[in-house]
């Protein structure tokens, strides 16, 4: 045993040796999280450039010309855009509505089929109808006419719809008597949903023959053609739409437990239906074309207590309207 003195451990014989740090260590430290913050920077530009995407228009028309599967996400991205704050210039953009036509066209006559380019040939005629000048109108009316292929047809008459409000909103001419012809055409498709897209279209376009063709459809087997062609007269000021739409205001309400995908899928339709309906009895009242019936005055008057708040709000809005003209039953109370 050693006689020497134990000499207590000072804190500098706790600590382990210094040593300068590995290259490995400085690539953690540095270079890893720079990594990092560059892909976040990435990132931020893409959606900062695809943000300002519709800038360049041309950017579109590029895209669309490539031959590859997403061309309907650009399609779709555009009518988008047409809607969006920037849309003011894009829907007066001549050039821009002819060579989306142009594609279209070239789309069609490929021959190409499949999911994609049908989602690409339907959003083009979406793109199409949110402009608000002439130039697009054509386009439209031929996919219209080619009832042939329904889905399509009834894309371009949707948006004619569109369009032509928009057209009518500028203040801007176009031919009418086309539209409205092909429209009608496209009404006589053994497509219903074709037929019944076309019903409602042809009370936002009206022009020659199209009173006359709803007053056809207003009396069809289907009721969503019915229906259609019954808000197209009321669009004309037509009082022809009474009986019909009398018809829809009395669809009772649909009893819909929670979880009943079905029963609640009927309930929302049914609502749908008869706000259409009150509104379109609405823009009858406003024309002052003629009385409503007594059986609409108190169909209205009855739904004012509808389960449903948004019918309720519809029905309120033309009791007031019936109370102006004196005519609602409710006219005294308080």
């Amino acid at each position: 045993m050693s006689d020497k003195p134990s000499r207590p451990l000072a804190a500098d014989d706790l600590l382990p040796p210094v040593e300068p740090p590995s290259a490995a260590f400085l690539v953690q430290l540095f270079l890893v999280p720079g990594v990092i913050v560059a892909i976040i920077v990435c990132v931020w530009l893409a959606f900062h450039w695809l943000a300002h995407l519709g800038n360049d228009p041309q950017a579109y028309v590029r895209t669309l010309r490539r031959p590859n599967e997403g061309r309907w996400q650009a399609a779709l991205n555009l009518a988008n855009d047409i809607r969006g704050p920037r849309g003011d210039v894009l829907k007066r953009d001549a050039a821009l509505a002819t060579e989306l036509g142009r594609i279209l066209e070239d789309e069609v006559a490929s021959g190409r089929t499949g999911e994609q380019t049908e989602m690409l040939e339907l959003y083009l005629c979406r793109a199409l109808g949110e402009f608000a000048i002439p130039e697009a109108v054509d386009p439209l009316v031929a996919q219209a006419r080619d009832v042939a292929a329904p889905k399509r047809a009834r894309a371009a008459v949707e948006a004619l719809s569109v369009l032509t409000a928009n057209l009518a909103a500028a203040g801007t001419r176009w031919d009418e008597g086309r539209v409205a012809e092909a429209v009608i055409a496209a009404s006589r498709s053994s497509d219903r949903a074709l037929t019944s897209a076309a019903a409602f279209t042809l009370g936002v376009v009206g022009g020659p023959g199209a009173t006359e063709r709803l007053l056809e459809l207003v009396t069809d087997a289907d009721d969503d053609v019915r229906a259609n062609a019954a808000v197209g007269l009321a669009r004309l000021g037509r009082s022809e739409a009474y009986p019909t739409l009398a018809e829809f205001l009395a669809l009772p309400d649909v009893a819909a437990a929670a979880g009943d995908t079905e029963a609640l899928s009927a309930r929302y339709k049914r609502a749908l239906v008869v706000v259409n309906a009150l509104r379109a009895t609405a823009l009858l009242v406003d024309a002052g074309a003629e009385e409503p019936p007594a059986e609409v005055i108190r169909l209205v008057d009855a739904l004012v207590s509808d389960p449903i708040a948004d019918v309720r709000t519809a029905a309120a809005a033309v009791v007031q309207k019936l109370r102006r003209v004196g005519t609602a039953p409710s006219a005294g109370r308080g």
